[in-house]
């Protein structure tokens, strides 16, 4: 599941970026990390990743914005990862197009096992997109 994917990270805490690239390469993807959102919103106009991982508060564009802006170019799946706990910024990140939602401190485990759902999601379907003739729910074999 995770060959060839590229995940994107932008946190300005280089100590995060580091555990979250370290645990994500050792799970098998790709990983680019970005001291800020400036610098991965020009990175993925270059080349596109695979999913983003944003922080809501660093210098320049931050969390939100960057979130803000991919979805204007992008399905990309987004997942926020931030110290912002409130319910007014949970509801902003998803309201703002992000497919998920963590708080820090996190478990570098549960991030891994979601990025892995949000894969095997977008797997399954452009499957049922593709018509691959495999049956549906209420179909019998």
């Amino acid at each position: 599941m995770s060959e060839n994917k590229t995940i994107y990270i932008a946190d300005d805490e280089a100590n995060i970026r580091l555990g979250i690239k370290t645990f994500l390469e050792n799970a098998g993807y790709a990983v680019e990390e970005f001291a800020s959102g400036d610098l991965l919103l020009a990175a993925f106009a270059e080349n596109p990743a695979d999913l983003v991982i944003l922080d809501v508060m660093m210098p320049g564009a931050n969390g939100f914005v960057v979130c803000k802006e991919l979805r204007k170019i992008s399905h990309v799946p987004i997942i926020m990862l931030t110290a912002r706990d409130s319910d007014l910024d949970y509801a902003t990140g998803l309201d703002l197009g992000s497919d998920d939602y963590l708080t820090k401190p996190f478990s570098p485990m549960a991030l891994t096992m979601r990025i892995k759902a949000i894969f095997r999601r977008m797997e399954f379907e452009r499957q049922a997109h593709a018509g691959d003739g495999a049956p549906h729910e209420n179909e019998e074999n």
